[in-house]
């Protein structure tokens, strides 16, 4: 059985060059939820080229989470660093604990919930690099009542953020 090949290349210079993108650990949240849920963005699209976008989900002990979703360009996937989530699975819910991970290929029935009473985390990593930072922020506005928007305008956000329940 012969290996998959690898994908053309996209970088042509004789030398390696020097960009990079680097996140301190100790820079704060990008978003912090009115439930304690910080968001911090470790890799935008913009900083990736397109190719993916990498969250960190910190939880609060605050039950939160979407319910099940899909999206219709993207993939997902989710990868426990502490504590226990609930994900949603296409047909069921379960235990995610430290170190489970899961994908979600475009279309894939997903959620994920804190329903333990205890904080956890996780990272999200949309491929290809989705600006999701504009889905999570208008989020934050609607929870915190910044901002109200009507049922057709919420179905119109739903779809510019590829989300579909």
């Amino acid at each position: 059985m012969s290996a998959p090949d690898y994908p053309p290349p996209r970088y042509h210079g004789e030398q390696g060059h020097t960009h990079t993108h680097l996140r301190r650990a100790d820079q704060p949240p990008d978003i912090t939820y009115p439930n304690g849920v910080r968001v911090t963005y470790l890799a935008r699209g913009s900083e990736t080229s397109g190719d993916f976008g990498l969250y960190r989900w910190d939880f609060s002990p605050e039950p939160s989470g979407p319910g099940p979703h899909f999206h219709r360009g993207i993939s997902e996937s989710f990868f426990v660093l502490s504590g226990r989530v609930r994900l949603y699975s296409g047909d069921r819910w379960i235990d995610g604990n430290a170190g489970d991970f899961m994908h979600v290929p475009p279309g894939g029935l997903h959620g994920f919930r804190n329903e333990s009473g205890e904080p956890a985390s996780m990272l999200l990593m949309f491929t290809p690099g989705a600006p999701r930072e504009s889905y999570f922020e208008t989020l934050l506005k609607l929870r915190d009542g910044s901002l109200e928007l009507t049922e057709p305008e919420l179905d119109a956000f739903g779809e510019r953020h590829d989300n579909w329940n």
